[in-house]
Order: C-alpha cells, then structure tokens, then sequence
C-alpha cells in the first residue's frame, strides 16, 4: 500500500512539473490598444521675484496712524524706484482696524461687561515689488528696510522665459512617450514599427500650467521703521522645474 502510495506521488510530480515546463503560447496583440503615459521636464534658473513689503502704524489717533504710513509709503516708492527703475510696483493690502484692551476676567471666570471702545487703531499698507535685477536687489531690499519692512519674497521665471522653454518641455514629453512606447512593445514581443500612434492627449493628466502662488498680505504687528542704515539681506534665487504630462494611445497591427 505504501508503495502505491509513492509511486501514485512521484506520477503527480512529474506531471507538475511537466505542464509548469510546457511552453505557453503568448496572448496575441493583433489590433491591441495601449495607453501609454508620458512625462517631462526642464529647468532653469529663476530670474524675477516678487517682493512684499510692509508698512504697519498704530497710534490712539486713526488719522494720525493713517497719515504716518501714507507718508512712508511715499518715501518707500521713492527709495524703490531709485534703487531699480525697472521694477514694477503695486501698492496693495490697505487696512485700518481698531485695537481693544483685553478683557477683564472677574472672580466667578466671567468677562466684566464694559464697552468696547478700541485703545488705539493699526493702519497698514503693502507694496508689492516684480524685478527682475537680481543682482541689485539686496541692495534694493536693504535701502527699502529703513522705511518698510520684508514681508515676503517669492522667485521664479518670467513669463518670455516660461514661454521660451515650452519647445523644451514639449520635446522631453514626447520623447519620453516614445522610450515608453518602445519599452512596451518589447515587453509584448513585437517591433515598434508594429505600433501606430492613435492619440496624443496634452491635458490628459489635467491642467500643467505652473502658477505661482501670491504672497498673502498678512496682518503682523511691525515697530516703526527708523531710518538707520540695514545690512544687505542675502538671497539665493534658486531654480524653476516646469513639468508636463501627456497621454498617448498606441494600436498594434
């Protein structure tokens, strides 16, 4: 009995094992449609910012708050536009808000009822600086530090540049779509000259246009600007990688 038993294991072996070394035929690709996604991207040094500067007053008299920041202001535009003549400026962001005392806690935990009638008000502006002289603008920056404040700065590329690199951007796409396509067509045994580009879809992954967010004015409380001298901030502009995707739909003969 137990030799049956081992003669009937070692026939189910060599079965298995027979049928796992069997060839299998392949599926046939006659008419097959692939979809195929493609990706590419260039880089390039940023060459504009955008900087936000800030002005902010706060006194009892609103008028008096009001007429402090539009005067520095004025004087910040000046010391912009002298330090670089090509920059465009937008004043923007003008706010006037009342400042209350903090309340008075009574014993029980309760607030103390009493009016709210405002301490003092804080009134404030912001200018915003798109240049493209990298070279001058810590100088810039620093002479526009003694009136206003760094508020925010943003690099990236300029729109003629984003414009210049999109032959670029389009090209590593393609390319990139047909290596995928020659890479599928080897995986599925057959030559690329089998394979008939049916479509091309450029927005087939959604939208690829690089916007760049705008610094969000934000309320901050800021000490009234002396006129002494600042350091030269440091900047690094760093770079831009402007990436595009595509979809391409490939039929095999």
């Amino acid at each position: 009995m137990n030799l049956m038993k081992k003669l009937a294991a070692a026939a189910a072996v060599s079965f298995a094992l027979g049928a796992h070394a069997a060839p299998t035929d392949a599926l046939p690709t006659t008419g097959t449609l692939v979809v195929v996604p493609a990706y590419g991207e260039v880089k390039h040094a940023n060459d504009q910012a955008v900087v936000m500067l800030a002005i902010e007053e706060t006194d009892k008299d609103k008028a008096a708050a009001a007429s402090r920041v539009n005067s520095k202001m004025k004087q910040g535009l000046e010391i912009v536009k002298k330090e670089d003549p090509q920059a465009s400026l937008k004043t923007q962001g003008y706010y006037t808000y009342p400042v209350y005392p903090e309340e008075i806690v009574l014993a029980n935990g309760r607030p103390a009822k009493q009016p709210r009638v405002p301490t003092s008000w804080r009134v404030g502006q912001y200018l915003e600086v798109t240049t493209t002289s990298l070279d001058k603008l810590p100088k810039t920056v620093a002479a526009a530090q003694k009136i206003m404040t760094l508020n925010s700065i943003n690099f990236g590329l300029k729109p003629e540049t984003t414009k210049q690199l999109d032959d670029q951007r389009i090209a590593a796409t393609y390319k990139n779509l047909n290596e995928r396509i020659a890479s599928i067509a080897n995986a599925m045994g057959r030559k690329v000259g089998d394979a008939v580009l049916d479509t091309v879809d450029f927005e087939g992954s959604g939208n690829y246009t690089e916007s760049r967010p705008a610094a969000a004015p934000m309320m901050m409380r800021m000490k009234t600007a002396d006129t002494a001298d600042v350091a030269e901030p440091s900047f690094e502009p760093g770079e831009t990688t402007l990436q595009m995707q595509l979809v391409g739909k490939v039929r095999f003969k």
